[in-house]
């Protein structure tokens, strides 16, 4: 099955990023067996697996019924699947709080499934479950927002997190002019990726004189719920009536800040950057409420960590660093320090590129 595609980008200049059917087949599925109890299966709904020829694979995002995770799991599934797991599954809860994923994790090991991979809503919440799964024999991939290391085999990474963090605070500075006073809106206040880019955040524009203008004033969390995140980004405005800009760097905030913007007397006045999707965020740069924002290729996110479970399943790899496994038309991967695996750049997107991406 081919996985890259030259969908997402119009024109001779191609670029390669996710396979548009598997993204779309993977919506369409999820959207179908989503059920009331928050429980998502995906496809071959059996369990279970240790013979090679009987592998098992479940995903478990920190929620389901998010357009981000929807366009990473139609990766992770299209992975599974060239990777050769005879049962790959979907589940996980509706809303993103620090121990919803628990009972979704125990789940797994009692069925015997061989792979979990996992984007954490806490790194610790999740821990002890995690543990009980290793010892039944599962392989742990976190992916997306990582566990505690020693709960996971390995960790793929969107990208070197420092690199997602400098890019925004490039182009909130950019936007504002340099100078002024800025807050971020993220997801979970537990969220593992969220706070190491806050961090990197901070530290740059405490240690960079380019940024000696420019004050992040507050934090808040829209918890990766369309209308909390809403709520916050008006409760920003209410609250800091100088402020210049707002980094928001989850598809969810991004997308709802930018919601709140467009119709607000703050449009063109409030500048909004961070990491969305180009299909979510097209409408507010065409209408000027955003100028410009970051992301990956989502897709690619979940396809690695797909090869990665594999790998670690057949003993192709321990998770050691050094260790490498082939990723499929991505090619070879590297386990770096810690245990993670680097799966590409962030992309900037603006008025000049939008329309030649579709994701």
């Amino acid at each position: 099955m081919e996985f890259i595609r030259n969908h997402t980008r119009k024109g001779a200049s191609a670029r390669r990023l996710a396979s548009v059917t598997a993204v779309v087949a993977a919506v369409a599925l999820l959207a179908g067996c989503a059920s009331d109890t928050g429980t998502n299966t995906g496809t071959d709904s059996g369990a279970g697996g240790g013979t090679d020829g009987d592998l098992s694979i479940t995903f478990i995002p920190k929620q389901l019924n998010n357009p981000y995770t929807d366009v990473v799991l139609g990766g992770g599934e299209a992975g599974a699947e060239e990777a050769g797991f005879a049962a790959t599954e979907v589940v996980g809860p509706l809303e993103a709080s620090a121990s919803s994923q628990v009972s979704f994790i125990n789940a797994e090991t009692q069925a015997g499934t061989s792979v979990i991979v996992i984007a954490a809503n806490d790194p610790d919440a999740v821990g002890p479950a995690l543990e009980e799964a290793r010892a039944a024999g599962a392989k742990i991939v976190a992916f997306d927002s990582d566990t505690n290391p020693k709960y996971r085999d390995v960790f793929i990474s969107q990208v070197v997190a420092k690199d997602v963090a400098l890019i925004q605070v490039e182009l909130i500075a950019e936007q504002i002019g340099g100078s002024g006073e800025i807050a971020i809106l993220s997801a979970t206040a537990n969220a593992t990726n969220q706070n190491e880019w806050i961090k990197f955040m901070e530290e740059e524009l405490a240690a960079n004189p380019a940024y000696k203008d420019i004050t992040l004033v507050a934090k808040v969390y829209g918890d990766d719920d369309d209308t909390k995140s809403f709520q916050e980004a008006q409760g920003l405005m209410q609250a800091y009536p100088n402020l210049k800009g707002i980094i928001s760097p989850t598809t969810v905030g991004i997308a709802a800040t930018a919601r709140y913007l467009s119709t607000s007397e703050y449009k063109g006045k409030v500048a909004l950057t961070g990491l969305g999707l180009p299909n979510e965020m097209r409408p507010f740069v065409k209408d000027e409420t955003v100028t410009a924002f970051a992301l990956w290729d989502p897709a690619q996110l979940g396809y690695v960590a797909a090869f990665a479970g594999k790998a670690l399943a057949d003993g192709d790899m321990t998770g050691a660093e050094g260790d490498t496994f082939e990723a499929g038309e991505l090619g070879e991967r590297e386990v770096g320090a810690d245990g993670i695996v680097i799966v590409g750049p962030p992309t900037v997107f603006d008025a000049a590129n939008i329309d030649e991406y579709d994701f």
